[in-house]
């Protein structure tokens, strides 16, 4: 009889049987086996009053007044039944049944699920961990097996019933609150960043913009370079110019000036580089740099940690975990990171002693760092055998780990001051200061390899020309500028991920599916890598949430409930005291919301359409129901008119010039395609959607497909042509 080993994904099994040999089964679940039932709460609350009649008749309850209990309803995820007898069957013919999900708490969870499923004893030692997919990892998990950490599952299961609790008892609420029949949903992520998108877009409509004007002078001393010198100071103190007048106030006064150094200052700064990345400044490195969204960058993640096949290699995992929030790296990587550094760089680019960084408060420190496994396998021996956005990522999580452990930058820094002034007006107490810095880099160090992209762009190397202290100079021009000042830029995702982490609201793991879900359901949009609130996003989060729900969006609130959800997990508070604490309180806010809101139901002006009722006169609404989005009349339940709504696409009918419409398959909403408005008329239809863009040889509309294929509609023409994959990833990645 052989070991049945089971992971989540059928691409880790397949790596992890290799290391294993004949002796081990190694199958896949296909992440989780059960959950909660989709279509209804599937949580039985059931709650016991224990005040004293005092408190009872003055209605003074709080949470510490009940006894409540939550017990959720478990059920095999539908699509899943095959895999679940197909492991009964296996694990009943096993020697051992060893559970090898995820290193982490939803890993944990399914470890859970699937023990309860194959009846295996829960004090058994039969978890184990592969933080990498390599031999030695995979080795090292089967020798240390231990028993499910309960802890872990119910920090899981306290996460999976607040989200369940929040999604089934406040979204059909604020879906009842907005006209239009929408799907809303609310989240104790997805609301916090939300309200964030919204504040951030609210300071920039209030933003005023304040004039200011800048001095700049070209000069350079004897034989020197020309450099340039800002006005920064007079006799009177800093300098700060409001408009133009004053600006050509200072352009007078300087227009005979003396220019001479009154002040050089040098010195050194060292710079160290940035730790290796966790899962949140892995998401927003990416994001920076490659334009990647969260999405997409764990997508790519998860599969060099699975394993890939390498020539020379086999199938291995490349990167550690990559759901981590802990900076620590084991030894054994740091001694053959430290090697290839020698071996490559030379004993100057080691730092005097090894540096290890310290790991954020409240950072969960189970697994290390997102690594390379193999330090010594450099990005250029594998690129042929990566997709290119595998080669991205792995290109980078090695670099950033490799340059974690080299030396320091060394700059030599200097900064002068420029005295400015007519010898006469010296005479009088009269003067204005310029000054210049910049640096030199004296040794490159970690830099050599890797510098963090940042939100702002990187400081250029700003070398002085060498200047001495009375020098004269020559000026070769004087000019001003004039600016004004910016409002607070749009959210992107890296920077929105960053101050959700900075924020304590949520885990770094989730971040990729919440903003996912934030632009799905209508409150953001997304439009050249950053996020704006839409009307309904707004509504929701000002009218409703603010107003009604303010804990749901208040960030201190939030991160409170994730500090409370850790303490579950380490074991120091009870999961159901916590849920507890969050339901009284949850139950309270929506009765409350339930009569103050009881007659008021919100319209978005952006709904009100054009159209004309034919009935009676007034306007018709955007609305969505089971087929889709239609219009209906704005006097309803009075008028009851209702009609297909036509979203035109901007493309014409290659047919017959009509306009080309989005249509949906009747009881299959999700299934777009698109025809001619004139239908039955005209038959044109086809799955493609429009470019937006005419054929170059007959000039009717282009279609293209999800592959990237593009071609004419017109079905006389042959034109066709075919999106490269990056400019596809790089228009995919922007909506």
């Amino acid at each position: 009889m052989s070991k049945l080993v089971i992971v989540e994904s059928p691409a880790k099994a397949k790596t992890i049987k290799k290391y294993l040999g004949d002796s081990y089964e190694v199958m896949a679940s296909n992440g989780h086996v059960r959950d909660l039932p989709k279509r209804v709460l599937g949580i039985s609350i059931k709650s016991d009053l224990i005040c004293g009649k005092e408190e009872s008749a003055q209605h003074t309850h709080t949470a510490q007044c009940y006894a409540y209990s939550f017990t959720p309803r478990q059920e095999v995820v539908k699509g899943r039944e095959k895999i679940v007898r197909e492991l009964k069957n296996k694990a009943k013919s096993s020697e051992d049944v060893l559970l090898a999900t995820d290193p982490d708490r939803e890993g944990e969870a399914i470890s859970w699920h699937l023990s309860e499923l194959l009846g295996l004893a829960p004090e058994k030692a039969n978890r184990v961990i592969f933080n990498e997919i390599t031999k030695s990892g995979v080795t090292n998990g089967l020798k240390n097996p231990r028993a499910i950490n309960m802890d872990l599952v119910n920090s899981q299961q306290a996460r999976r019933m607040l989200d369940r609790l929040m999604g089934y008892l406040i979204s059909p609420f604020i879906s009842q609150k907005i006209r239009g029949g929408r799907n809303l949903s609310a989240g104790r992520v997805q609301s916090v960043a939300v309200k964030l998108i919204v504040d951030r877009e609210a300071e920039i409509e209030a933003f005023i913009p304040q004039e200011y004007w800048s001095i700049i002078a070209k000069l350079s001393a004897d034989k020197s370079d020309i450099f340039e010198a800002s006005l920064a100071s007079d006799e009177s103190g800093k300098v700060k110019i409001d408009n133009k007048e004053q600006s050509d106030a200072y352009l007078a006064r300087l227009q005979d000036a003396d220019y001479s150094i009154k002040s050089v200052k040098k010195g050194t700064r060292k710079r160290s580089p940035a730790p290796p990345f966790i899962t949140s400044t892995l998401q927003q490195e990416a994001s920076r740099r490659f334009g990647f969204s969260a999405d997409r960058t764990m997508r790519a993640a998860q599969q060099l940690y699975e394993g890939v096949d390498i020539s020379g290699i086999g199938t291995t995992g490349l990167i550690t975990y990559m759901r981590t929030d802990s900076l620590r790296v084991s030894e054994e990587s740091r001694n053959e990171g430290n090697q290839y550094i020698k071996d490559n760089f030379g004993d100057k680019y080691l730092p005097e002693k090894p540096r290890y960084f310290r790991s954020r408060a409240g950072a969960q420190d189970g697994h290390e760092a997102i690594r390379p496994t193999s330090p010594s396998l450099a990005p250029p021996q594998v690129k042929g055998d990566l997709t290119s956005d595998q080669f991205k990522l792995y290109d980078l999580i090695w670099k950033r780990f490799i340059a974690s452990l080299m030396a320091e930058s060394l700059q030599a820094t200097s900064r002068v001051e420029i005295l400015a002034a007519k010898p006469k007006d010296l005479e009088e107490g009269k003067f204005c200061i310029f000054s210049a810095s910049g640096y030199s880099v004296v040794f490159d160090g970690f830099t050599k390899l890797y510098e963090e992209q940042g939100d702002k762009k990187k400081e250029k190397d700003n070398k002085l020309p060498s200047l001495e202290e009375n020098a004269k100079l020559k000026k070769h021009k004087l000019e001003a500028n004039q600016h004004f000042t910016q409002p607070p830029a749009r959210f992107t995702e890296a920077s929105l991920i960053k101050a959700l982490e900075e924020n304590g609201i949520g885990r770094p793991s989730t971040y990729a599916a919440t903003l996912r879900t934030i632009v799905d359901r209508g409150y953001v949009l997304k439009e050249r890598r950053t996020f704006s609130p839409t009307e309904l996003g707004r509504v929701v989060t000002l009218k409703i949430f603010k107003d009604h729900f303010p804990k749901i969006v208040n960030v201190k609130f939030t991160a409170s409930m994730e500090n409370a959800l850790d303490e579950v997990e380490q074991g120091t508070v009870a999961m159901e005291d916590m849920l507890s604490d969050f339901y009284f309180d949850l139950d309270t806010t929506l009765k409350k919301a339930k009569a103050d809101l009881k007659d008021v139901k919100y319209r978005l002006e952006g709904d009100i359409t054009d159209e004309v009722c034919e009935k009676c006169g007034k306007r018709m609404v955007k609305m969505n129901g089971r087929f889709g989005p239609f219009l209906a009349c704005e006097g309803y339940p009075e008028c009851k008119n209702s009609k297909p709504l036509k979203l035109k696409t901007g493309a014409l009918c290659p047919k017959c010039n009509a306009n080309v419409i989005e249509k949906r398959v009747r009881n299959r909403p999700s299934s777009v395609f698109y025809g001619c408005e004139r239908w039955p008329e005209c038959d044109f239809a086809t799955w493609n959607a429009p470019t937006g863009e005419l054929c170059p040889k007959c000039g009717k509309a282009l279609f293209g497909d999800k592959r990237g294929n593009i071609s004419c509609g017109n079905e006389a023409c042959d034109y066709k042509t075919k999106v490269s994959r990056k400019k596809k990833a790089d228009e995919a990645d922007k909506e």
